[in-house]
C-alpha cells in the first residue's frame, strides 16, 4: 500500500502490546482520517535504561497477532531490521525514502511531547512528521519549542500500562480483558514474562 497519502507513526516497545495501544492507534486512525498506522515495534529503545524484557521478535509476533485484520493498523520492521538504537530521526527518515509521497504523522504521549527538545535530532522530527499526541494524566507544561506544533487526538485518559500487564502475568492472573485474546494466548504459548507455557502435547 505505498499510494497512501496519510500515514501513523506509532512507535513503542510494546513489551507486551495492550489493548490501550489499538485503542490509541484507531483513535489516530479514524479522527485523521489516516490510510494507516505502523505500530513500529523498537529494537533497542535508547530511552529504556533497563532494556525491554521479551526479545524483538516476540514483541513483534504480538504486535502482529493484536493487528491482524484490523484495516489499516499494521505491525512494521522499521526499527527491528536497521542496526543501532531506535532512534524515531532514524526512523521517519525511513519512512520518508519509503513513502515519499505521504504526509506522516508521529503518534506519541504528551509525555513524550514534554521530552521532545531533548530527542536527538528533535527539529528534523518537528520537520518530518505532524504530531499527534494523547492526552496523559495531570498537569504538564509543554516546552515552548513545541508549543503550536501539534494536535491532541480525543482519547480517554487510560492508566493501563505493560508494566501492568507483566506484573499480573508474573502472578498468574487473566490478561485476557487488557489484550487480544491471540496476544493472551501467544504469550502463553511461548511462556513470555513467565507465563506458565501452554502444555503443547495435551489435546
Amino acid at each position: 500500500m505505498n499510494n497512501a497519502r496519510r500515514i501513523g507513526i506509532f512507535g513503542g516497545t510494546f513489551d507486551p502490546i495492550h489493548n490501550t495501544h489499538l485503542d490509541i492507534a484507531r483513535a489516530a486512525r479514524e479522527q485523521v482520517e489516516l490510510d494507516r498506522v505502523l505500530l513500529v515495534v523498537a529494537a533497542w529503545p535508547p530511552h529504556k535504561r533497563n532494556g525491554t524484557i521479551a526479545p524483538a521478535e516476540d514483541r513483534y509476533a504480538l504486535v502482529q497477532a493484536a493487528v491482524a485484520g484490523e484495516d489499516g493498523l499494521e505491525a512494521s520492521r522499521l526499527e527491528l531490521d536497521r542496526d543501532g538504537p531506535s532512534y524515531t530521526a532514524d526512523t521517519l527518515r525511513q519512512a520518508h525514502e519509503l513513502f515519499p509521497e505521504a504526509t506522516l504523522y508521529l503518534i506519541l504521549g504528551l509525555d513524550s511531547l514534554v521530552d521532545l527538545p531533548r530527542w536527538r535530532d528533535h527539529r528534523e522530527i518537528l520537520e518530518c512528521a505532524r504530531l499527534l499526541v494523547i492526552p496523559r494524566p495531570g498537569e504538564t507544561r509543554v516546552p515552548p519549542e513545541v508549543d503550536g506544533r501539534y494536535e491532541t487526538l480525543t482519547f480517554p485518559i487510560s492508566r493501563l500500562s505493560s508494566t501492568e500487564l507483566r506484573e499480573r502475568i508474573r502472578a498468574g492472573e487473566p490478561i485476557d480483558d487488557l489484550t487480544p485474546p491471540p496476544v493472551a494466548r501467544l504469550i502463553r504459548e511461548k511462556g513470555l514474562y513467565n507465563a506458565s507455557p501452554e502444555d503443547s502435547q495435551s489435546g
